[in-house]
């Protein structure tokens, strides 16, 4: 039960505007008239019941999230048995592994369609049908603009994949398995058949990519029922949480809790400890910049940093742990982490969340069933498993996520007793994916075990919308000699289910001016982590020199707009450090209560 005090009545529905407005009968039957050609009553519609959107993000476009088209049967069931009306309406689809150049591109897009549906249609409230990356910040994003009740229903992981006694882990494996590839201990073959084996199940990923993470992290905020975020796509329970998640949406109406209510400072602060601890994606940082801007929240790297990099690793989870989704649920999810971590006084318990109660309210009693799979806070898999912001001479910020540093990693490049985690190397650059395809086996390039990797032109303005092609593995030569991972850095992204410690979204970008794109095949670079910096070995003089050369020429080469979107979004989109988000979009805010929409007739 709810202790949020119900603060409306009928008469202050939104929907009322619409479908109730004696004032103006002419565009209140316009509204109504049409509604009533498939079936709803004029009784529905009339009598003060709320109106509660569904946001469809399922569909053959987007097979981690297409099994909303089933679970949303059970929402409407639950908003029907609580006393409101179901609408369902399509989400822009977002997939990420499909999406060509990137689904990135796709969530900005996303967010502005689903605005102006919040806004312009009669709704009292919605359910946010979330499940791959980015369908969770454009729905969270769009929510915190309009500011009407809200609550996310995530989809859930797929059910553990295995081939033979091991556990597959989904991206995870296939990162795994191109290294192989190119090594040529397996053919194309092979590698498809052994790729394939983790898709066992409907839902996304069932590691702690960004899928995971950013459904976590929903729920880490608030913003969804306490213990959904990871309960696997198959399981009854989740079309149970289905169910309560459609009663709970028309309660939240009469309540009146609104995204505002919970996507406080706090709130934010709570989902940077909370992503540490579950060795989340290093996409979460660019997502959840972006959701705390819109919602009035200054959130920035260095808060991660500051926040995040000292909390533990606690969930086991791949790809910086061991186990798969369904272990992670079976041991409490994300109420087990939540429960650790306030128990060490590393979160706000105060908060406000979705079903009325506080987060203290609602870990309480919910401590891991497996301190293997999810670990007590004094008992980590690793000690400080956050994020380091990183800045130095070629550009402002870069994350690396120090939970995926591997043993061999810190041997190789981290374990010089006379310069503890630091290391310098040559770098290799490349602009954007297709030339590091045609390059990397390139001898000319004279990449050793002790080379960096550098990738540009890779970002929201460059590729565009910030590809994930920043984990890029060694040329053949040093994969066969067993040399499997090299330092990677670069304006761009990665897969979150990837385990490689890069320096990534790196801002500002080589296509808008930022520093990267003055380097040089054949630069020596400075990794400093203690003193969280990034150096180009070359002097200022040389740095300026290189800038003139390149303003002459016209600055950065990156490729022409393909379609309308990419222009628009290159105009106006802000850098990965600052959330991606479209620079004129941020300064709205509450517009369903400050900017209600004008009639129509």
């Amino acid at each position: 039960m709810s202790d949020h005090k119900h603060r409306i009545v009928p008469d202050q529905l939104r929907s009322r505007w619409w479908f109730d407005n004696p004032d103006h009968p002419g565009t209140t039957a316009l509204c109504i008239e049409r509604y009533l050609n498939y079936g709803i009553t004029l009784e529905e519609l009339t009598s003060g019941k709320p109106i509660i959107g569904i946001c469809q993000s399922g569909s053959d476009l987007t097979p981690c999230n297409r099994h909303h088209i089933e679970l949303v049967k059970r929402v409407k069931d639950g908003i029907r048995a609580a006393g409101g009306v179901p609408f369902e309406f399509p989400l822009h689809p977002i997939h990420e592994n499909v999406r060509r150049p990137t689904a990135a591109l796709d969530r900005n897009l996303a967010y502005l369609g689903l605005v102006e549906v919040l806004h312009g249609y009669p709704l009292d409230g919605v359910v946010l049908t979330t499940g791959c990356d980015k369908t969770t910040p454009a729905c969270l994003m769009a929510a915190a603009t309009v500011n009407i009740p809200a609550i996310v229903l995530s989809g859930g992981p797929m059910l553990n994949s295995w081939r033979d006694n091991e556990r597959v882990g989904s991206g995870t494996i296939i990162w795994e398995l191109r290294k192989r590839l190119a090594a040529g201990d397996i053919d194309y073959d092979e590698f498809l058949s052994r790729a394939t084996d983790s898709a066992p199940s409907i839902g996304h990923c069932n590691t702690m990519g960004t899928a995971s993470t950013m459904n976590s992290m929903a729920e880490a905020l608030g913003m969804s029922l306490p213990g959904s975020a990871m309960i696997p796509a198959p399981y009854k329970e989740r079309a149970a949480v289905a169910y309560d998640t459609g009663k709970r949406s028309v309660e939240m109406v009469w309540e009146d809790l609104r995204p505002s209510d919970i996507l406080t400072r706090a709130a934010f602060e709570n989902a940077i400890v909370v992503c540490s601890a579950l060795g989340g994606s290093s996409n979460a940082p660019i997502h959840i910049n972006a959701i705390a801007r819109h919602a009035g929240v200054e959130l920035t790297n260095d808060d991660w940093q500051q926040l995040g990099h000292k909390i533990p690793l606690l969930a086991n989870v791949m790809p910086a742990g061991a186990y798969l989704s369904e272990e992670f649920h079976r041991a409490g999810g994300v109420p087990a982490v939540l429960h650790e971590l306030l128990d060490a006084g590393k979160l706000h318990a105060e908060v406000m969340t979705i079903n009325g109660q506080t987060l203290g309210a609602n870990v309480q009693g919910r401590e891991t069933q497996d301190p293997e799979v999810i670990r007590r806070y004094a008992n980590p898999l690793v000690e400080h498993a956050g994020f380091l912001n990183l800045k130095g001479n070629l550009f402002d910020s870069a994350l690396m996520k120090t939970s995926v540093i591997s043993a061999d990693f810190r041997r190789r490049f981290l374990n010089d007793p006379s310069d503890p985690d630091a290391f310098e190397g040559r770098v290799a650059v490349f602009d954007g994916s297709e030339d590091y395809h045609a390059r990397i086996d390139d001898p000319a390039l004279n990449i050793d075990e002790t080379s960096i990797l550098v990738m540009r032109g890779a970002g929201p303005v460059g590729h565009p919308g910030g590809a994930e092609v920043v984990n890029m593995q060694p040329p053949e030569a040093l994969l066969k000699r067993g040399i499997e991972s090299l330092p990677c850095l670069g304006d761009g992204r990665q897969s979150g289910t990837s385990g490689s410690p890069s320096i990534l979204n790196a801002s500002p970008e080589a296509a808008t001016g930022g520093g990267l794109a003055l380097l040089e095949t054949g630069d020596r670079l400075r990794v400093d982590l203690r003193r969280g910096e990034v150096r180009v070995l070359i002097d200022d003089a040389e740095l300026a020199k290189r800038r003139r050369r390149l303003e002459a020429q016209g600055g950065y080469r990156y490729p022409a707009h393909q379609t309308p979107w990419q222009e628009i979004q290159r105009t106006l989109v802000e850098p990965l450090d600052r959330g991606m988000t479209l620079e004129p979009a941020t300064k709205y805010r509450d517009v369903a209560r400050r900017s209600p929409p004008r009639d129509n007739h």
